[in-house]
């Protein structure tokens, strides 16, 4: 297992892109140059003054050597959507008002101990799971995507975990918590170092400055990152957490944290959608990727994950709680997993598992990214911006 101690990425002096070659003086270039190399452009190439204007046929997500810096035409009108939806559900920790929290943890009668230990954790856990995802999204795939339009998103989607984070840090302040202990969770607590671990492998590959795509072993790396991050960081390692803090709520408690969590639930169902969709467009225009082997290798991931998510489960609920019991967690992760695995075109791995939390369904359920929740989330969004489905 990957250590936080003493890590670190050697980086080497990275290779200059290739210019993409301008006109000939007096010509009025049609096309641009094809370099030699075969992964995309970055959007820094140089730029080819009267060149072709794009068209939308020559987008890709990855490896597509068109002018990165052109949004329009718009070829995935799926990504834009997603970044307008986005966009229309903005929001600020601070909105939310922590008064009643405050008065219950300070109250020695208001939560056992086992209640707290829940809050602490989860939100040691989430304080870094949103920085390694942030990372992840400017160190490693920003880079590598080669369509403005995913680009959009991904930009939104950096911010929205900036966002996340100071969330936590607004609940931490506004609870009086040991800044210290939450925040360097990820350093000593098995549970959480080992899913942060986990996590970290796939960004560190990913920012060796040698890397690029444009091979078949190099792509199916990449999108073991995207798979990594969007499949088990957002759609499996979340999920006990979500779970435990909307718990409190359902039960009057902590109903500022509880609150919190739901915002971030609805931005972090977004991403899942999104990364799922950039998965999916990968593989169809790249068919050639999902070999046998590589479904396997991604079949075994999603697995450890569900056992690293689980083992979570235990630490951070040793008893049963707000309802909830370590056994639920073992059937409501592998349900999950069955519901990933669909999603990007693999079998279910768990045969007969069912949702112990149906009220979690009915909070959750993916095809209603605007209306999870019965709270003002729900009609938060930028005005002129609602629609009625």
């Amino acid at each position: 297992m990957l250590s936080f101690d003493d890590t670190h990425i050697t980086t080497k002096k990275s290779p200059v892109a290739p210019a993409i070659a301008g006109p000939a003086p007096g010509k009025t270039a049609a096309a641009v140059a094809e370099p030699t190399v075969t992964s995309g452009v970055t959007g820094l190439e140089k730029i080819n003054f009267n060149a072709a204007r794009i068209k939308v046929d020559e987008k890709r997500i990855i490896n597509c050597r068109a002018d990165l810096n052109q949004l329009v035409p718009f070829k995935y009108e799926w990504a834009w959507q997603k970044y307008l939806d986005a966009c229309a559900n903005h929001w600020m920790p601070q909105e939310i008002s922590m008064s009643r929290d405050i008065a219950l943890w300070k109250d020695p009668n208001g939560l056992t101990e086992d209640e707290r230990k829940i809050i602490k954790r989860n939100l040691g856990f989430f304080s870094t799971a949103d920085s390694l995802v942030a990372n992840n999204l400017v160190l490693a795939m920003y880079r590598h995507i080669t369509n403005p339009e995913c680009r959009q998103y991904l930009l939104r989607q950096a911010f929205e975990e900036a966002v996340h984070t100071h969330a936590y840090q607004y609940v931490v302040e506004s609870l009086g918590l040991d800044e210290g202990e939450v925040f360097n969770m990820y350093r000593e607590i098995p549970s959480i170092h080992d899913k942060a671990a986990f996590e970290l492998q796939f960004t560190q590959e990913l920012c060796d400055p040698n890397f690029s795509t444009g091979t078949p072993e190099t792509d199916r790396r990449f999108l073991r990152n995207l798979i990594g991050f969007y499949v088990i960081m957002e759609g499996i390692f979340f999920y006990v957490g979500f779970v435990q803090m909307l718990a409190f709520g359902r039960q009057n408690k902590m109903t500022g944290s509880s609150e919190e969590f739901q915002y971030i639930l609805r931005d972090e169902s977004m991403h899942l959608n999104f990364g799922i969709d950039l998965i999916n467009q990968i593989k169809a225009e790249n068919p050639d990727l999902w070999t046998p082997e590589f479904q396997e290798e991604i079949t075994s991931l999603i697995k450890q994950g569900v056992d690293l998510e689980y083992r979570y489960a235990e630490d951070t609920m040793p008893n049963g709680v707000l309802g909830l019991n370590v056994p639920m967690f073992s059937e409501y992760l592998k349900f999950i997993a069955n519901r990933r695995f669909r999603q990007i075109g693999l079998p279910e791995q768990y045969p007969g598992v069912q949702n112990p939390f149906p009220w979690m369904s009915e909070m959750l359920d993916l095809k209603k990214e605007k209306n999870f929740f019965e709270t003002r989330v729900i009609d938060y969004q930028v005005g002129g911006a609602l629609s009625w489905d």
